[in-house]
Order: structure tokens, then sequence, then C-alpha cells
């Protein structure tokens, strides 16, 4: 890597750690191997499909953010996305396994999402019309982002119980737009199937014996369309929260090189309306508890039945239920945000996506002017100064001293240093 020198020793003087006043820290980054390594585009910033009137504690954030109402028009839009040179965005959301495709022959009728609370999520199936999708890729492409898009996995079956859903995956839509998008030489990346449909689930489940055989039928079908291709597409899946037992059949019954990155979804801060969120922001010891032995167990996961997949984070909102109101979109976030950055990345992490680019109160953008947030500039900073590999780091200081280093992508090395 062209080091100089085998280790880098900072002495860090902190304020503010304990009331016994300051206190000394030595720190060593040890550069002269990587201990992992990240995607070129690490960071991942999601699109989501909730309407205006999706609410949740009396609180309505989402505005006309949703994929099919948002304003692709507005100029601090594509400037923020142009800023990360390729940002890597990622199409989905509770509300995917709702979405219609309004292209060939349907078996559902294609309609706009409309408020229905005793249906799944409190909304009917919704429509993606093809002159929609071909506006946003007209701005996907313009902006060069690196485009992952979630499928609805739920076409087609039935519900067999409380949250189960029962029978094989319908991908006769999914199919036809899958052929309608390479027509039209839309650039996607990667297609996932599903969104936290693995067990446990929130709002419905699938079995991970069926979620394997679906995965097989996808990748049949990527195989197909993409044959007379360049390149073909990443194939993700499940898009959920993380449990060792479903994910390992999941990677057994798929089989070898069928999914190519395996996604979890976290929410470690707990629910938006928590009075405590900013405490739990500010405690090391929560931060810390609250995720490592996910992303150590994924690891395992991964390296045991699926070793030729990787690990990304393909949601991650810190609150869940729409975010923290005046905590999501505040100063304060970040240091949860860069440290799950950190986090993740030392866990061999390719790629982590925040929930959302835009909509809700964890927007990285304010919903109805655009204006980024703060941790609009904590992504920007951590994807122009932090590179693809990770470095061991010793610390001898306060465990309210977070430190992370990676290879630089223009100096020798980057160093984040936070005092929570």
């Amino acid at each position: 890597m062209g080091f100089v020198l085998p280790l880098f020793v900072f002495v860090a003087y902190l304020y503010g750690v304990s009331a016994q006043g300051p206190t000394y820290a030595t720190i060593i980054v040890k550069s002269a191997a990587k201990i992992a390594e990240t995607d070129d585009q690490f960071i991942c910033a999601t699109l989501d499909w909730w309407p205006s009137d999706k609410c949740n504690y009396h609180d309505c954030p989402w505005g006309k953010s949703g994929v099919p109402y948002l304003d692709l028009s507005h100029p601090t839009f594509a400037k923020a996305i142009q800023a990360f040179g390729h940002l890597r965005i990622r199409i989905g959301g509770s509300l995917q396994d709702k979405v219609v495709y309004n292209v060939g022959a349907l078996k559902y009728p294609c309609h706009p999402f409309k408020k229905m609370d005793k249906w799944l999520f409190g909304f009917t199936k919704g429509c993606l019309y093809m002159s929609r999708w071909d506006e946003l890729n007209l701005l996907l492409s313009k902006t060069g982002a690196i485009v992952t898009f979630g499928l609805n996995a739920l076409y087609g079956r039935h519900k067999t119980g409380k949250v189960a859903w029962g029978g094989a995956w319908d991908s006769s839509n999914a199919r036809e737009f899958i052929k309608y998008t390479v027509s039209k030489g839309y650039h996607i990346d990667s297609w996932e199937l599903g969104n936290e449909l693995s067990e446990p689930a929130v709002g419905a489940s699938v079995s991970a014996e069926q979620y394997g055989k679906d995965m097989i039928e996808l990748n049949a079908i990527i195989k197909e369309i993409y044959k007379n291709s360049h390149s073909r597409p990443l194939i993700l899946a499940p898009g959920g929260f993380f449990s060792a037992s479903w994910y390992a059949k999941l990677l057994e019954i798929s089989g070898p090189n069928v999914v190519n990155a395996v996604t979890h979804h976290l929410y470690n801060l707990g629910p938006g309306n928590d009075p405590h969120l900013v405490d739990r922001i500010l405690d090391p010891h929560y931060l810390s508890q609250s995720t490592s032995d996910t992303f150590q167990k994924l690891q395992q996961t991964i390296k045991v039945h699926g070793p030729w997949a990787s690990a990304w984070v393909g949601e991650s909102g810190g609150a869940y239920n729409s975010g923290g109101r005046h905590v999501s979109n505040t100063f304060v976030d970040s240091f949860w945000y860069l440290d799950q950055l950190g986090m993740a990345s030392k866990y061999n992490t390719k790629v982590y996506c925040r929930q959302t680019l835009i909509g809700g109160n964890y927007g990285l953008l304010n919903t109805t002017t655009f204006t980024p947030n703060p941790d609009y500039y904590s992504a920007l900073f951590w994807h122009r100064l932090m590179g693809k590999g990770v470095l061991s780091v010793d610390s001898k200081a306060s465990a309210h001293l977070r430190v992370y280093a990676h290879c630089s992508k223009s100096r020798v090395s980057s160093t984040l240093l936070q005092n929570v």
C-alpha cells in the first residue's frame, strides 16, 4: 500500500469525558496490513416508497419523498447525489413488496398506493408506471448513481398465518420489469429480492427454504435476460433482520454463487419516539453492544455457509418508524452514524445503506427543502476521506473516544476520532 511507517501513534488530550477533568489517550494505528476492506462505493443511501400519509406517533414526515412522488427536477437533489461522484442508491423499503410494475400481463390492478389501515403496512398495493421509471432512470444516469433495486417478493403469494406467507414467488411481473429495464439500456448494479421478509418478521415472513428456491429462480431470470450483456448485475438478499439460522438456511438452499451479497437491516437505537434516544446515541457501551454481535455472527454465517458472498447493510436508520423527530436529522445523530460506518467496516461490510437519502426524520436531505441535514455531510466526509482498506487500531483511551482508521483515498491514512 506504499506506507512509509508501520504504525502511527496519536496522543489525544480529551476534555469532557468525565467529571475528573481532561485525560490522555494513546492511539496506535497499524498501517502495515489491512484487517478488512469495503467496496469503493461503501456509502449508500435509500429511496423509499412511502406516501405522504405515512405517519408514526402523530408525525407525518415523509411528504412527497416516496419514489412515485419525489420532485426529480429539484436542482439541489441532483447536486446532492453528484457530490459523491457515484453514490450508491438502493430503491426499496417496506412497500416494495406491494409494488406492481405496470408492464406486461398483470395479475393485479395497477393503481397508486392508498391508505388502508387493515392492510399490510397500512396501504394497498401500489403501482410503478414505466413513465415514472423512465424519469427516475434519466436522473440516476445523469447523476452517476449506482443503483440497487428491491423487487416485490410477495407477488403471487398468499397469507398463511399472522405474519407468514406461503407459496412460491410469482416472478412473472418482475421478469417483465427486468426485461423492460434491460431493453431501455438502464444500468442496474444489483437486484434485491424482498424487504424484511426473513424471520423474525415485522409484517410478513417467508420461510428460508422457499426464499432459497426463489433466489435460484431470480438467478435464472438474470442469467437469461442479461445473457447478451457485457456485465451481469449482482443478486442480493434477503434485506431483513439477521437471524443466524434463517440466513444460513437461505444460503444453503440457494447454493453457491447465487446470492452475491447478503443484506441485513439495522435499527439499533429503538423506536423513533423513545425519550432516551439521545442518551443511547451518546452511550459508547450501547453503541458497541447493540450491533457488534450482529456484525460478528453475520460474518461467521457467511464464512461457513456462503463464502462466495459479501455482507451489506442494506438499510439502517438508527431509530425505526421514520426516525426520531428533532434527533435523527440533527448534529447529534452523526455520533451514531459515523460510529456505525466505522464499526461496519471493521467487520468487512462492503456497503452501508443509510435510510434515507430523503424522507422520514432520518433523511440525509430535508424532505421539503432538499437542504442537507448534518448526516449528509458526515456521509460525504466519509466517502471522500476514508478509503477501502480498514486498519487495525490499538487504543488506550476512554470508551467515549471512538477510533477508526482506514487507508486514505489521497494520503497515507485517514483516522476518525470521535469523542462521545
